[in-house]
């Protein structure tokens, strides 16, 4: 059997960002946003990446686009390596990847009509013209549930769940093959979410499309993700399966993120204890060696405060970095 070769790489990714103090900046310190991730997403899976706000999720969507330059490690996509190409090179990649933003009001114009905003990208990459350009606005407009009529609209004239919509339509457009969502259901009101993300689910069946969803809830990543990744101020902590995640969570802090979801069935949710998370989170500006979630870690020994623990395949698959699991 033909082995899969990944869409997207991140190999050790880094991002920083420089917070130093003090006069002529003598005093340096850098805030680790993301900090020696590396994984793989294969062409047509969706890649869930979860955890606490705060913890680097959207840092990492934004350096993979590049809309955030990586301060360390590489992005390999499609097996060319695009970490540090010129903005102009980077412009027939900006064609194959795309991001849906977790405002939908934030990353609209709303200057321009929804006409406008969608046929930007199509005018840059040169795709269609005249007839052609409205058509295919249409046609986007018709796929993400509004109406031909709504082209000629403003931002301010929508729901939210409109403007999101809008946002997607925009993304699809110049035919991308990996979009990053990053959050995009969490600014939603909840009877609107299973929408979006059902609509998101058969786009990808339609289109051929691959996703990096990050999102902070975990029984919508379950939902619509293939594999999982739990990160935790700025390191990955565990990657698996959606199914072996949520039936053997190896890593205490996953295990702790999976005992908050709220259970429908009162009989069962006695049943299952909450894993209450105590002491203080560390700091993620010039962070000391050792584990991340040591400070939090029920388990915590003496290891977990002086050796950074590596993301290790532990079993087929599933990849935990913590010193507890063998």
């Amino acid at each position: 059997m033909e082995e899969r070769k990944p869409l997207l790489q991140l190999q050790n990714l880094k991002k920083y960002f420089d917070v130093s103090t003090g006069f002529f900046k003598r005093e340096q310190a850098y805030l680790t946003a993301v900090d020696d991730v590396s994984f793989d997403i294969y062409k047509g899976e969706t890649f869930g990446l979860v955890g606490e706000s705060g913890c680097g999720k959207s840092t990492l969507g934004r350096s993979v686009v590049r809309l955030y330059e990586p301060t360390g490690g590489k992005i390999i996509y499609d097996g060319d390596d695009i970490t540090n190409l010129s903005q102009h090179d980077m412009m027939k990649y900006r064609k194959r990847l795309q991001m849906i933003f977790q405002d939908p009001y934030a990353s609209l114009n709303t200057r321009l009509t929804v006409s406008e905003i969608i046929g930007e990208g199509i005018e840059t990459h040169n795709l269609y013209s005249g007839k052609e350009k409205l058509e295919k606005i249409y046609d986007l407009l018709q796929t993400v549930g509004l109406k031909r009529e709504h082209a000629s609209r403003y931002p301010h004239e929508f729901s939210g769940g409109q403007r999101q919509r809008i946002g997607i339509a925009r993304s699809l457009a110049v035919e991308p093959e990996l979009v990053v969502c990053d959050e995009p259901i969490s600014a939603l009101d909840v009877s609107i979410q299973a929408q979006v993300v059902n609509m998101l689910e058969d786009l990808q069946n339609d289109m051929g499309l691959t996703y990096l969803f990050i999102a902070h809830d975990l029984s919508m990543v379950k939902h619509i993700s293939d594999r999982i990744g739990v990160m935790y101020l700025g390191k990955m902590m565990e990657i698996t399966t959606s199914v072996e995640l949520y039936k053997n969570p190896l890593h205490p802090y996953t295990q702790a993120l999976l005992s908050a979801i709220p259970i429908p069935d009162p009989k069962q949710h006695k049943i299952n204890k909450r894993i209450i998370l105590e002491g203080d989170v560390k700091s993620p500006i010039n962070p000391p060696e050792g584990c991340r979630f040591s400070s939090r870690c029920r388990y915590c020994m003496d290891i977990c405060t002086e050796v950074t623990p590596e993301l290790r395949e532990v079993e087929p698959g599933h990849f935990v970095a913590c010193h507890l699991v063998k």
